[in-house]
């Protein structure tokens, strides 16, 4: 009899067993050897593996004695506060992400016909080969919205003519392209679940080409194709937020390490694209929105005393999914506050109010106040800690009506502007491949012959 493809077989959990056993790495080990896990050390400082122009992220001030002040989160593009730059487009009643990506790519903000034209030729880009959707993405459905997009990146490799240069000229192009068409991959994968495993209509809307990547993503996504003004502008600003993050995050690191390598554009790309969908890294918005369906199904949410007692219960992991977290809060980075989520919070009023989404709202800033004081209570956390840009841009989301699968996905469809110019400043820069230590503590043993084994 064929044995099912996902079968966990009882020799396969024997060897799983075994194999648990024979790991005898133990947490203190990695004190005892001065390893940095997770390369951030002791005090949680991330260890410094590479230059980049591209971002930085500032949580706190160290004076020339080495003393520490935290201080609210500063993030810049290409040395552009992110507050600056989103008061910019706002000021002006126009979208931000296409002139976002050009900052990070060509570290300089576009006049108004460098703007025009690159906007334009990201429109040209927004087409797939012919078939493709029917091919890579209909006849494949997948339950995993990252999953098909990443194979759908790798696809792409096979239609491009010139797939394995990485001369620059060569990769901004993959790269423009790439960033042009991850919004049609993300929705037609979403609408191929639908169909195919939902049982829902199926209808694949065709991009338009005056429309920004975030009134296209909303009309691609919708039935009757429709939107209001205020729905794209905060979804356009939700994109410029997420779009670059520093190099240290984990799959813009992976960017720089695949890149190293000098594989293609579309490796280095879907490499990214599975640490993204990692729930330690891309998935932490789906996450608070459970988690407050949790909170409105269990308590009565006008009491705050209620609210309290739950978000304690939570960090004792007596509530929701027992992980003993409140999502949504602290980063590795920022202690005060995330300037994203400032910014987002801002906006998400005007929102909550066109879709009739107050008291929900309000309940979202009665939890960003309370959270930090139970944290610090219960964790005993005095350095500070606040709301990150997961826990509004959940609601966000959801007040758009978009759908939770679609959640990491629009991360990543964002973040690949980011992607994007940090692997061109690899492959500029760098030159050699990046190849981190690993100290063995398995100590060498003889050979023995397959007779004399026990």
């Amino acid at each position: 009899m064929k044995q099912s493809f996902s079968e966990i077989t009882p020799y396969i959990k024997d060897m799983a067993d075994l194999s648990t056993r024979n790991n005898h790495i133990q947490p203190e080990m990695y004190l005892e050897h001065k390893v940095y896990r997770g390369l951030r050390d002791l005090n949680g400082n991330g260890v410094v593996t590479g230059l980049t122009e591209v971002s930085d992220v500032t949580a706190k001030i160290v004076d020339k004695d080495g003393n520490v002040t935290f201080c609210p989160g500063r993030l810049c593009y290409r040395g552009i506060n992110i507050r600056d730059l989103v008061d910019g487009f706002l000021h002006t009643d126009r979208f931000g992400f296409e002139e976002t990506v050009y900052l990070l790519l060509f570290s300089e903000l576009p006049n108004k016909e460098q703007l025009a034209r690159f906007s334009q030729e990201l429109s040209d880009f927004r087409s797939l080969p012919n078939s493709f959707v029917r091919d890579m993405i209909l006849k494949a459905p997948g339950k995993d919205m990252m999953n098909i997009l990443s194979r759908s990146v790798l696809a792409l490799y096979a239609y491009d003519e010139n797939p394995d240069d990485i001369s620059i000229p060569n990769v901004l192009r993959q790269c423009l392209q790439l960033i042009s068409v991850l919004p049609m991959l993300a929705v037609y994968s979403y609408q191929s679940y639908q169909h195919y495993h939902q049982s829902k209509s199926l209808f694949i809307h065709l991009p338009k080409p005056e429309y920004s990547t975030a009134e296209n993503l909303l009309h691609l996504l919708r039935e009757d194709g429709s939107f209001t003004p205020l729905e794209a502008k905060i979804l356009d600003l939700a994109l410029v937020l997420h779009a670059e993050h520093g190099g240290g995050n984990n799959s813009t690191f992976t960017t720089h390490v695949v890149s190293s390598s000098g594989t293609d554009t579309y490796a280095a790309i879907s490499a990214a694209l599975g640490s993204l969908k990692g729930p330690r890294h891309g998935g932490a918005n789906i996450k608070v929105v459970q988690m407050f369906d949790d909170m409105k199904k269990s308590i009565d949410i006008h009491d705050e005393g209620a609210i309290r007692d739950y978000l304690g219960k939570l960090l004792d992991g007596e509530a929701f999914d027992h992980a003993g977290l409140i999502y949504g809060f602290g980063h590795a980075v920022y202690s005060l506050s995330d300037p994203r989520a400032d910014i987002l919070m801002e906006c998400a009023q005007s929102l909550s109010m066109e879709k009739g989404f107050e008291e929900e709202y309000q309940l979202y800033c009665t939890v960003a106040e309370i959270a930090p004081q139970v944290i610090t209570e219960k964790r005993k956390i005095y350095k500070g800690v606040s709301a990150n840009i997961d826990f509004y841009s959940g609601l966000i989301y959801r007040m758009l009506d978009l759908p939770s699968e679609l959640f990491t996905p629009l991360f990543a469809v964002s973040r690949i502007a980011g992607w994007s110019a940090h692997r061109i400043e690899e492959i500029q820069n760098a030159g050699k491949i990046i190849r981190p230590a690993y100290i063995n503590v398995k100590q060498e043993r003889p050979y023995v012959d397959l007779d004399s084994r026990p």
